[in-house]
């Protein structure tokens, strides 16, 4: 009978040690696989985004153009600037910030709390803005939404002044 802890023989359970590393290994480098994957395709939407709000403005200002006759100045560009128009420079304003989240998880392998806010943060003034734009939005959902808005930007701040510890420097 051999006893263990001797020279030359293995720790009990080191193969376990040994596997789970190389099966962390492996999780980490697919999920950073996937991860880099969905940042590809959000390029390609943030791209998609912008070439349609480049295509908006161009028709905002042919029918700017075609408004100035009848209408006043004011009125015309009020009325060349369309509704789809105001939500896709929203919307590509919430897309930079997913794009930036996912960015900072390759380079931090973590979501940092700051980056979540900030996009959550974005995402509620969007809606926001889109509701009051539409003329859609009551009191009742105003409030909500800025009660959101302020837990938000309290767990922002809450993040900026209580960063998590570094590894290693103790």
């Amino acid at each position: 009978m051999q006893r263990q802890g001797t020279t030359g023989d293995a720790a009990p359970g080191s193969s376990d040690i040994g596997f789970r590393r190389r099966a962390l290994k492996i999780y980490g480098w697919v999920l950073d696989l996937l991860v880099a994957g969905l940042i590809g395709i959000m390029l390609l939407t943030l791209i998609g985004a912008m070439a349609g709000l480049s295509l908006d403005f161009i028709s905002a200002a042919s029918a700017f153009r075609s408004g100035v006759t009848t209408h006043s100045l004011a009125h015309g560009l009020v009325d060349a600037l369309d509704r789809e128009m105001v939500i896709d420079v929203l919307s590509v304003a919430v897309l930079i910030e997913l794009f930036r989240t996912f960015t900072d998880y390759l380079e931090y392998h973590r979501v940092r709390m700051r980056v979540l806010a900030e996009v959550g943060i974005a995402f509620v003034l969007r809606e926001i803005f889109i509701g009051l734009y539409d003329h859609s939005i009551g009191p009742s959902e105003i409030l909500a939404l800025a009660g959101l808005l302020a837990v938000l930007v309290v767990a922002r701040i809450a993040a900026a002044l209580f960063p998590p510890p570094v590894k290693g420097a103790e």
